[in-house]
C-alpha cells in the first residue's frame, strides 16, 4: 500500500532532511576523534577499553532492525518515525553532556596529578554514556532512513540519500576544525595542553548544536496519522537462519561475505588509534590531530564524487573495480602510517591522512554498490539489511580490535611508535586477504537500476551512522 506520508521532496527539504546527518557525522568526530585521543593520548587510558567504549554502538546495531520494523507497524502519537528519531536522539545528546562532564573530571584530576585510583562513579558515567549514545543511535538511525523513503519518491531516492550521505561525510570535516577551535592550546593548563572547563565548554557546544541539528532538521517532515491510520499490515519476518544458509552455499556469495567483513573491519581498525598514535608518537597536540577527520573526510567527499562521476561515463569504472581500487589505496595508506609510525616520521602522517580519505570514499561507493549486486532478485530488501547487519557487526570488531593490538603490542614492545606500527601492518596484512577473496567474485552483468542504487546509498548512510 502507497505511503500516505510520501510526497515530492523539494531540493530546500532534501537539504534540511540531510542536515540531520551533518551533526551525526559531526558526533562521530567527538566520540571516535576527540575523545578518544584524550583518554588515550593524553589521560594515558587504555587503548582496549575505549576502544571497546567507542565499538559497543556498532554491536547495538541489532536494536535498530527491531525499532525500525515496529515503527512500519506501530504509530506513537499519530507519528511511526519521529518519535523514535527523537527519542534516540535525546539520548545522545544527553549522553554527550554526561561524557564531557565525567571526562572534564578526568582532565581534573590528571592536572591535580591524583594519585589514588580513579573513582568507581567516574567509570560508571562512561560507561552509561556510551551506552544511551549507543542505543540511542541504534534506535534513530534506521527510522531515520525509513523517514527518508518515506518522503522522497522512487525517483527522487537517489538524489535524497545520496545528500545525506554527503553531508556525512561533511560532518565529519566540519567537526574536526570546529571542535580543535573549541579546544585550544591553553600554556597555563597545567599538565595537558587544554583545561578541564575549555573540554567541558567543547562537549556543552556540541550537545547543542546536535541537538539544534537533530530536532529542526526532522521537524515536519513526518505527516501526524489519525489514530485509525497509526498501524499498517505487519511484515512478514526475515529469517536470518534462511538468507545465512543462502549465503553459504553460494560461492561467490560466501566469498563476497568474507571480503565485506574483512575489508569492513580492517578499513576501520584504524578508527580509534589514529589520533592516539599522532599524539603519543610525534607528540602532536590535540587541536592538530582533531583536525585529522576533516583532512581524510575532505578528501574522501571528492574521491566520492569523482568515482561517482567517471562510473556514469565509462563502463571500465564497475563495482568490483572501485572495490578493489579502494582497498589498494587503504593497503597504501596503511603501509605510509607504518613507516611513518615504526620510521617515527612525521612528515608521513597528511599524506597517509589523504591516501585513507581517498581509499575509503572509493571503497565506499563500489563495496556497498556490490551489496545491491550480490542481494538475489526479489529479497533485496531482506539481504541489504543481512549485509548491512554484517557490516554494522565487522565495523565494530575492527573499532574495537584497532584499541587491543595497540594494548597487547605495547604490553609486548613497551614502545608507542612499535605498537602503532603494529596495528597499521596489521590492518593492511587483513585487507590483503579480503582482496583475495574479492577475486573469487563475479559481478553480475549490467547496472543496477537507478531506484536500487538509491538504496545503496541509504546502506551506506546506515553503516556510517
Amino acid at each position: 500500500m502507497e505511503n500516505s506520508n510520501r510526497s515530492d521532496l523539494s531540493l530546500k527539504h532534501n537539504l534540511k532532511i540531510a542536515m540531520f546527518h551533518l551533526g551525526s557525522g559531526m558526533a562521530d568526530v567527538l566520540t571516535t576523534g576527540v575523545w578518544n585521543r584524550i583518554m588515550v593520548a593524553d589521560l594515558g587510558f587504555s587503548a582496549a577499553f575505549v576502544g571497546l567504549l567507542t565499538g559497543l554502538r556498532y554491536f547495538l546495531a541489532p536494536l535498530g532492525v527491531l525499532a525500525g520494523r515496529y515503527s512500519d507497524t506501530h504509530a506513537i502519537g499519530g507519528y511511526r518515525r519521529l518519535f523514535w528519531i527523537w527519542l534516540g536522539r535525546a539520548l545522545m545528546v544527553i549522553s554527550t553532556l554526561t561524557l564531557g562532564y565525567a571526562t572534564a573530571e578526568l582532565v581534573l584530576r590528571a592536572d591535580r596529578a591524583a594519585s589514588d585510583p580513579t573513582p568507581a562513579y567516574l567509570w560508571l558515567a562512561l560507561i552509561f554514556s556510551f551506552l544511551l549514545f549507543s542505543l540511542g543511535g541504534a534506535l534513530s538511525g534506521s527510522t531515520f532512513l525509513a523517514l527518508i523513503s518515506d518522503r522522497a519518491s522512487e525517483n527522487q531516492r537517489g538524489r535524497a540519500v545520496g545528500l545525506v550521505w554527503t553531508f556525512m561525510l561533511l560532518g565529519f570535516a566540519v567537526g574536526g576544525v570546529i571542535f580543535s577551535i573549541l579546544l585550544p592550546h591553553e600554556a597555563d593548563a597545567g599538565a595537558i595542553a587544554f583545561s578541564a572547563q575549555s573540554l567541558l565548554n567543547l562537549f556543552i557546544i556540541a550537545a547543542g548544536l546536535f541537538a539544534l541539528l537533530w530536532f529542526f532538521s526532522v521537524l515536519g517532515e513526518e505527516r501526524r496519522r489519525p489514530r485509525s491510520d497509526g498501524a499498517s499490515a505487519e511484515a512478514p519476518g526475515n529469517n536470518l537462519r534462511a538468507d545465512l544458509a543462502l549465503v553459504w552455499k553460494s560461492r561467490p556469495m560466501r566469498f563476497f561475505l568474507f571480503y565485506l567483513v574483512l575489508s569492513m573491519a580492517f578499513a576501520f581498525l584504524q578508527d580509534t588509534v589514529l589520533e592516539p598514535f599522532a599524539g603519543q608518537v610525534f607528540g602532536m597536540e590535540a587541536r592538530i590531530t582533531n583536525r585529522f577527520s576533516a583532512y581524510w573526510g575532505g578528501t574522501a567527499i571528492i574521491a566520492s564524487f569523482a568515482v561517482l562521476y567517471l562510473s556514469r561515463r565509462y563502463a571500465l569504472f564497475t563495482h568490483k573495480v572501485l572495490s578493489q581500487a579502494g582497498v589498494i589505496v587503504l593497503v597504501l595508506a596503511y603501509i605510509v602510517f607504518a613507516l611513518s609510525s615504526l620510521g617515527e616520521s612525521r612528515p608521513l602522517v597528511r599524506p597517509g591522512l589523504l591516501l585513507l580519505g581517498i581509499g575509503l570514499g572509493v571503497w565506499n561507493i563500489g563495496t556497498l554498490s556490490l551489496m545491491m549486486d550480490m542481494s538475489p532478485i526479489g529479497r533485496a530488501g531482506a539481504f541489504l539489511g543481512f549485509w548491512t547487519l554484517c557490516v554494522t557487526l565487522a565495523r565494530g570488531a575492527g573499532v574495537a580490535g584497532g584499541g587491543i593490538v595497540r594494548d597487547l603490542a605495547l604490553l609486548i614492545s613497551g614502545q608507542h611508535h612499535v605498537a602503532y606500527g603494529v596495528v597499521f601492518c596489521f590492518g593492511l596484512a587483513g585487507l590483503l586477504v579480503a582482496l583475495v577473496a574479492l577475486r573469487q567474485i563475479k559481478q553480475k552483468d549490467g547496472q543496477q537500476a537507478a531506484a536500487e542504487n538509491a538504496e545503496v546509498a541509504a546502506v551506506l548512510s546506515t553503516a556510517l551512522e
